[in-house]
């Protein structure tokens, strides 16, 4: 009797591909919204159907990325989502420098072709969205409510956790489910509802750096702050999630993809 061998796992390389194509769909989408929706379509008064618009785009956007390159890759595009994965015992940290790098580059490329865009757009549209930050996260003047640095802190750290929660939780080895694009999708595009009027956009530092590198002096000022913030919320959640759901410490994976506990 014939028995086929199981199917190997993906390689390191088309797990980082599948991250830095999933990046940009995600960036590309929900920034391009941001970008042309807010500028160039929304009347006066209509600020909150614009944030509706970001905010779905956004979950749209992560939903499709998690249904086309999950099964290679685990489905993070946020390095969010990657320390949370690897504080939870479900992705070697060896893999985690190698995600992030993945998704940034991803997220700027996504940009960068925003900023192509620009270039035939309407006269002095290109400067003007550069001038006004480039839809980057931050606060004081980056904060569509003005909202003050410590509000931005309190924003990423809440729906860091809140999103590195649900994504570790439906996306368990054991306890999972089918669903997991749409309940991350949803919660995605809720947390941007939340976090947009605060610090423009939370919960996801590839897609922070993306946009500063184009907006100028005080997104970059403004940046690491963010960076910290969300790392440090979705390690925090990685290990509370390890500790209180799986009872008991998993092994570190050896190929970097998601493990049961023991």
């Amino acid at each position: 009797m014939t028995v086929n061998p199981p199917p190997s796992a993906p390689s390191l390389s088309a797990r980082l591909t599948a991250e830095g194509f999933g990046s940009f769909l995600i960036v590309f989408v929900g920034i391009g919204t941001t970008l042309f929706t807010a500028n160039l379509f929304a009347d006066p008064g209509a600020a909150s159907a614009v944030y509706v618009a970001v905010a779905l785009a956004f979950g749209l956007a992560l939903l499709a990325a998690f249904a086309s390159f999950a099964p290679v890759s685990g489905g993070h595009f946020n390095p969010a989502l990657t320390i949370g994965a690897a504080a939870a015992g479900r992705l070697a940290w060896r893999d985690v420098l190698p995600y992030l790098i993945a998704q940034v580059i991803g997220g700027v490329i996504a940009t960068t072709a925003l900023i192509v865009v620009g270039l035939f757009g309407p006269d002095a549209w290109l400067e003007g969205v550069q001038d006004a930050g480039f839809a980057s996260t931050g606060w004081g003047p980056l904060s569509p409510g003005g909202f003050g640095m410590p509000a931005a802190i309190v924003i990423e750290v809440i729906l860091t956790l809140l999103l590195v929660l649900v994504f570790l939780s439906v996306t368990h080895p054991e306890r999972g489910t089918p669903l997991a694009g749409i309940a991350i999708g949803l919660t995605f595009a809720a947390i941007q509802l939340v976090a947009i009027p605060v610090d423009n956009g939370a919960a996801n530092p590839a897609r922070s750096i993306a946009t500063a590198i184009y907006g100028g002096i005080d997104p970059l000022a403004q940046l690491l702050v963010s960076l910290v913030c969300t790392a440090l919320g979705a390690a925090a959640i990685g290990i509370a999630d390890r500790a209180l759901f799986d009872g008991a410490a998993a092994s570190e994976p050896a190929d970097g993809q998601s493990v049961s506990p023991r």
